[in-house]
């Protein structure tokens, strides 16, 4: 099974006490995923963040309806988490969260580490460009949620 790794960072100019309770929310996480995907969390809410915790999900992928399910194996707040696909489209789904502070901000880094049914030649095809487009869209909308404080936009 040959897996691929995504990487991803975007800083945020707001305090890593800030930034990471948001992400630890679970809620938000339909805040943050394109609509086209019609992402929706179907596990009750609120939904106590832990090591064990299990989040259930509906959405659909290029118009086919895909229910998923990720396991917290690690939580270590304010500085990281992983989520690991349980059931769900991937072979293999390793999300690991990580919140640095850094120049008066939080560095926020994802890794995604996954493997698809198709291997590479599907991966290519249409899951690596599908994967960054989610990433790209979740970037604009964190940047949109936290903007520069009115002291940094001044400089």
């Amino acid at each position: 099974m040959a897996s691929h790794t995504f990487e991803s960072e975007l800083w945020l100019p707001c305090a890593r006490e800030l930034v990471y309770p948001f992400f630890a929310d679970a809620r938000n996480l339909e805040k943050i995923t394109p609509p086209w995907l019609r992402f929706r969390i179907i596990t009750p809410t609120p939904i106590p963040m832990r090591v064990g915790a299990r989040i259930d999900y509906r959405l659909r992928i290029h118009g086919f309806p895909v229910r998923w399910q990720t396991e917290i194996t690690r939580w270590d707040p304010p500085f990281a988490f992983v989520d690991e696909q349980r059931r769900g489209p991937y072979r293999q789904w390793i999300h690991t969260h990580t919140f640095e502070e850094k120049d008066g901000g939080t560095l926020c880094r994802d890794k995604v580490v996954y493997s698809v049914p198709g291997g590479e030649f599907i991966n290519w095809l249409v899951v690596q460009r599908d994967v960054q487009t989610i990433f790209t869209y979740r970037r604009t909308v964190l940047s949109q949620l936290f903007p520069p404080r009115e002291k940094d936009a001044a400089r």
